[in-house]
């Protein structure tokens, strides 16, 4: 089983990860490996490969224009505004303790809702964390925050975002990538199981992130870098664009919930900046550039992803490998369930990607739950989980290098240690322990 093209091509992109070669490579090299050592000639794993391409170009595209929206509204300059109100309320506050108690409250559930927001009512992904954040390191210090409770309330509200509301994002992972992968590998499960699977696990992130805060309670030291926020400075953004931000998010919200379109709600907003002038004819390619560039190494991320899944599932060493699982596990479903998401565990962590590692991993867990017997919401939650774990803990995940992003702005928050390493601890185990706890009570 050692040379069985499924498990070369798996753990090749596993080691290119963690060697740090770009994902996209990774998984490219994985899938053209794979398909050589699986008898396929060169062109014929190349054109396989391609013909997978198709299934990712739909969520590609949606990213793209989430990117567009999401830089319009960095544009507007709501996000400066929203810094500089928060800045301005607490720098006129006396720091006694009964303020700084009620004063991390408020940051904490402002943060933890931007957070849930960003993926689903307001979609612009992590690109309000450089925006926000920042600004508020220096309150922050005066505060004595710890922040790698932060790192941590940002690290889960993006993922438990698109595990639980199948909106915006939620709605690209649970229904295009989630509920896509487990249908066309034989899987018949609807949405609405599949958000009833995935509370479980997610409410073993949520509290981890309780133990976080109650763990990062103590005040922690940092150095004031700067006397003056620099969410203080500059002039506020124009009245009508901060008007033009909240018609255009309401609109892309109510169209995207009417159409269950991401993208139409994405450019509903994006032309109501443009007729609002917002977003300026001469400044248009601008903003659309810089949001393609925001999410083009996703974009290209799951199209990788979709041709790698594609090899995978022509490969005829898959069923080698299911029935080799089978034999060897024989009918002992918890050590097929702890298997499975240990694999997964270590694909998502190399990745760092759910969206990424789903089509992966499916083409190989689905059958093999099916072969054992394991129900619909017990497939859910091993398929989605292994991916989730990787996109909770890992130093390449979008979803921890977010928060380093803004927390590491004055150079006092490292990703591995402040970031990283909480995240595994207190987001990733609850995900993972509750994932196999529920895989096997349901």
């Amino acid at each position: 089983m050692i040379f069985n093209s499924v498990i070369v091509s798996v753990f090749l992109v596993l080691a290119l990860c963690l060697y740090r070669v770009n994902i996209v490579i990774a998984l490219t090299a994985g899938a053209l490996i794979g398909g050589l050592v699986d008898g396929f000639s060169l062109s014929e794993a190349v054109k396989i490969f391609s013909d997978g391409l198709g299934g990712g170009a739909r969520i590609a595209l949606s990213y793209a224009i989430l990117g567009a929206f999401a830089s319009a509204v960095a544009h507007s300059g709501l996000s400066d505004l929203l810094a500089k109100k928060i800045v301005h309320h607490f720098s006129q506050r006396s720091m006694s303790g009964h303020n700084i108690f009620m004063g991390k409250c408020i940051f904490f559930a402002a943060i933890g809702f931007m957070s849930l927001a960003c993926k689903n009512i307001i979609p612009v992904h992590i690109a309000f964390i450089p925006v926000l954040i920042p600004p508020l390191l220096g309150v922050f210090n005066l505060m004595k925050i710890d922040r790698r409770a932060i790192s941590c309330i940002i690290t889960c509200g993006v993922v438990v975002a698109y595990m639980l509301i199948p909106i915006g994002f939620g709605e690209i992972f649970s229904d295009n990538i989630l509920l896509h992968y487990l249908k066309i590998n034989g899987m018949q499960v609807s949405l609405g199981e599949i958000i009833s699977a995935l509370k479980f696990p997610a409410t073993g992130m949520i509290c981890g992130v309780a133990l976080a805060i109650f763990r990062y309670r103590h005040p922690r030291k940092y150095e004031q870098i700067s006397d003056a926020p620099a969410a203080l400075e500059g002039d506020p953004p124009p009245t009508r664009h901060v008007a033009a931000s909240i018609i255009a998010i309401s609109a892309a919200l109510v169209v995207q919930l009417a159409t269950r379109e991401i993208i139409l709600g994405a450019l509903a907003g994006f032309f109501v900046f443009s007729c609002c002038g917002v977003v300026c004819r001469h400044e248009s390619d601008c903003v659309v550039v810089d949001g393609f560039k925001m999410m083009a190494a996703i974009a290209f991320t799951m199209l990788a992803a979709a041709g790698f899944g594609n090899v995978i599932r022509a490969s005829t060493d898959i069923s080698t490998l299911i029935e080799w699982l089978v034999t060897h596990v024989g009918d002992n479903k918890i050590l097929a369930i702890c298997g499975m998401l240990g694999a997964g565990f270590l694909i998502s962590i190399g990745i760092g990607s759910s969206f990424s590692t789903v089509p992966i991993v499916a083409p190989v867990y689905v059958p093999l739950c099916i072969k054992l017997g394991i129900s619909p919401m017990a497939t859910v939650v091993i398929v989605a989980i292994s991916g989730v774990c990787g996109d909770a803990g890992s130093p390449a995940s979008d979803s921890t290098l977010g928060p380093t992003m803004g927390l590491n702005a004055d150079g006092q928050h490292n990703h591995i240690a402040d970031t990283v390493i909480p995240a595994f601890l207190y987001v990733t185990m609850p995900a993972l322990v509750c994932g196999v706890v529920f895989a096997i009570a349901l």
